[in-house]
């Protein structure tokens, strides 16, 4: 009987030291039950030793001897085995857990599908088969990994692919309901469901204002899944399954600190986060209610401004309404979106709104705001044909902020706005939001991290001998960190250059390509240039390129490109 990696036969040492993927039991070894315990059928137990026990040595009916050695595993057999490597990657442990996230995702489609009902909109029946598709489709791939019902180990590979692999299918399902929706071709359903799905914002549609009103809900719904994540979603449901997701939850996270779970139970964390952002956009949706939109348009509106997608149900965005205070309550919902949502947590568990401040990614995010917003307004007040500061303060603050948070919402045409002001806007939005939230862009948390790099080493050059620790809100900053932020930086420089290069070859001029490529990776949607508007004149191939800058935008460059490295796939 050969399980997971274990097999009877010849005589065989360990060549390699990893975790059998069997059921764990709790065993009790050196008078510790917390000591698992991975068994076979062979007589094979493989022991995972705490870190914290001692090391005595003690008789078990499986072993011809157990030696407790701290923190390694070790095998020990009565009977002849041999060690086999582990795959680099459980295929069907990861088809098992798409497919409930597929799953989730078509259980999602019923709400355009009401939508259509209560409208009494044609367009109905263009999720319904995609919906019954999804749900049976995500079956199947439940049952394929049904084999490995018992297991609930992922490694991080597994957590990198199924990450990758889903929001790669999600782009290419939620394409499929536009294509019979809108009647659109292929290439253009894949780049309006990516810019959904990654919260981008940007389109290549026109007409909204007469478009059925399921579709419309349709794109929104893309952009609020996408926003804080189905992954994040069914990291709270998969425990319910006896599988563990801290791996998809490293891997799905945004920002430079990977894997903080705010309580001790990963699922509770996955349901607080949901919970806070399905609560923030409840109030907002009534926010916009109350100051004058349809009850169809808050809610629709809600979505994309908790996600900061920045789809709209109107042509003219947020200007439709003309509304100083429908424009105040999305700058405020804006900028929370664009917190940490652990903060948020924080600021609501211990009831101190102070702490917005005292987190010095917050309070960082903010000053950029406030600095930008200043000059901006001063310089549309003394250049941009303004006639007073009112109203060059209401279109800077909430450009400013749309744009920074990556939402991509406008009142007004800052193309047309004088000097440097149209480029520096695509400039901050590389900055995007804190991590932890649905912003996009770098994240402030990075940008800190390479100023104070940079600082440190000008101060090492004057004290050579000196030693030097990074700290960063007076806490100690692992020199780790600083190398997975360089590392980011690195790759996402030759990325965007290497996609401007594509884009350009594409047709597109310098600045178009330029613009395109940064409200794609950055998951802004509003560019410069022929991009100004819509991506509708783009061809087939920059609509390909910016579909790619989106994923790598969205998922962080690492989680994508990580799959194209031969490592990845060895055992």
């Amino acid at each position: 009987m050969a399980l997971h990696g274990i097999e009877p036969g010849s005589p065989g040492r360990p060549d390699r030291v990893g975790q059998c993927p069997v059921l764990p039991q709790q065993a009790e070894i050196c008078g510790k039950r917390h000591t698992k315990a991975y068994r076979c059928g062979q007589g094979v137990i493989l022991v995972l030793a705490d870190p914290n026990l001692a090391a005595p040595s003690r008789r078990t009916s499986c072993c011809s001897l157990f030696q407790c050695i701290p923190g390694l595993l070790v095998v020990f057999s009565v009977s002849s085995c041999t060690w086999t490597s582990l795959p680099a990657v459980h295929l069907l442990a990861v088809c098992r857990i798409v497919g409930i996230f597929i799953g989730l995702f078509g259980s999602t489609l019923a709400f355009p599908v009401a939508i259509g009902l209560i409208y009494g909109e044609q367009a109905t029946s263009s999720f319904l088969l995609p919906m019954l598709s999804y749900l049976a489709l995500g079956s199947v791939l439940f049952i394929i990994g049904r084999p490995l019902m018992n297991q609930n180990h992922l490694g991080t590979r597994d957590g990198f692919l199924i990450v990758a692999s889903f929001w790669i299918l999600l782009t290419l399902l939620g394409a499929w309901p536009m294509v019979l929706g809108f009647g659109m071709d292929l290439v253009d359903a894949l780049f309006e469901s990516a810019s959904g799905v990654t919260t981008t914002g940007a389109t290549v549609l026109t007409g909204l204002d007469e478009m059925p009103k399921s579709l419309l809900f349709y794109r929104q719904l893309l952009q609020w899944l996408g926003g804080m994540g189905l992954i994040v979603l069914g990291v709270a449901v998969l425990p319910m399954l006896g599988i563990g997701g801290m791996q998809l939850y490293r891997a799905e996270t945004p920002g430079p600190v990977k894997g903080e779970k705010l309580t001790p139970r990963l699922a509770a964390t996955a349901r607080i986060l949901w919970m806070i952002y399905l609560g923030l956009t409840a109030i907002c949706a009534l926010a916009y209610w109350f100051a004058g939109m349809s009850a169809f348009d808050a809610i629709a509106h809600s979505l994309s401004t908790l996600s900061t997608g920045g789809f709209s149900t109107h042509d003219a965005s947020l200007a439709y309404f003309d509304s100083a205070v429908i424009e105040s309550i999305a700058v405020v919902f804006m900028l929370l979106a664009a917190i940490n949502f652990g903060v948020h947590f924080t600021v609501l568990y211990q009831r101190r709104p102070l702490h917005y401040l005292r987190d010095i990614e917050s309070r960082s995010f903010l000053a950029i705001v406030l600095t930008v917003t200043i000059l901006i307004s001063l310089v549309l007040l003394t250049e941009g044909g303004y006639n007073g500061w009112h109203d060059s303060l209401r279109d800077s603050v909430f450009e400013v902020v749309s744009v920074v948070t990556s939402t991509g919402f406008g009142i007004v045409d800052f193309t047309h706005w004088p000097d440097f002001l149209p480029l520096m806007l695509i400039m901050i939005s590389f900055i995007g939001g804190c991590g932890g939230s649905t912003a996009g862009g770098m994240k402030v948390m990075r940008l800190l991290l390479l100023v104070q790099q940079g600082i440190l080493e000008i101060r090492q050059l004057l004290h050579p001998h000196a030693r030097l620790p990074l700290r960063l809100g007076g806490r100690l900053v692992d020199s780790s960190m600083v190398q997975g932020v360089w590392g980011y930086f690195a790759m996402y420089v030759t990325a965007f250059a290497i996609l401007t290069l594509v884009m350009i070859h594409a047709g597109l001029d310098e600045t178009s390509a330029f613009a395109a490529v940064a409200t794609s990776m950055n998951n802004l949607g509003p560019g410069l240039g022929q991009v100004a508007y819509t991506f509708q004149d783009v061809s087939d191939l920059g609509k390909i390129v910016s579909v790619i800058a989106m994923l790598l935008g969205r998922l962080e460059i690492f989680t994508l490109l990580v799959l194209l490295s031969p490592d990845f796939w060895r055992d």
